[in-house]
């Protein structure tokens, strides 16, 4: 892959959810980039997600922005997140997917400190897309105390 090449990345199974949930890891976002579309059946969100093969790779520390969206969204609950309060920082630890009657279920998007958003979902369909160039940034984000988040209970 070129260096700083924007990924476009297709989600239709939980393995490749995984796939998503490892390049947005520690991504930064607020409540206000995240949007359901009821009509549309559409949750989208957009996030400066932490560029963690850059890191690994010894290329430095990076974020760049990026789109996600789900299709097939019936329904959208929270805890933790304050959609009244749109300046509300957040940080993306995981995505995860929780079989229901096939090919439905549901997302989790597991935030630091117990924040969840669970999306109802007819059958597991994600995009991703870079949106523009990488930027520097000043930590790499860590966790030693944590190994997998586990999914959080949302009514």
């Amino acid at each position: 892959m070129l260096d700083d090449a924007p990924l476009k990345l297709l989600a239709f199974d939980a393995e490749d959810l995984k796939v998503l949930s490892v390049h947005l890891q520690d991504a930064e976002l607020t409540t206000s980039d995240l949007i359901y579309l009821p009509r549309e059946r559409r949750f989208a969100f957009a996030a400066d997600r932490f560029d963690w093969e850059a890191s690994v790779s010894g290329k430095g520390t990076r974020r760049r922005r990026t789109a996600v969206h789900f299709e097939g969204v019936t329904a959208v609950r929270s805890r933790g997140v304050d959609t009244a309060k749109k300046d509300q920082a957040l940080t993306l630890l995981a995505l995860a997917f929780e079989p229901g009657e096939a090919p439905g279920g549901s997302v989790h998007l597991l935030f630091l400190d117990g924040a969840c958003v669970k999306l109802d979902v007819e059958c597991l369909e994600a995009a991703f897309k870079d949106l523009g160039p990488t930027w520097t940034c000043s930590c790499c984000p860590s966790h030693p105390e944590a190994d997998e988040p586990a999914k959080a209970e949302v009514a």
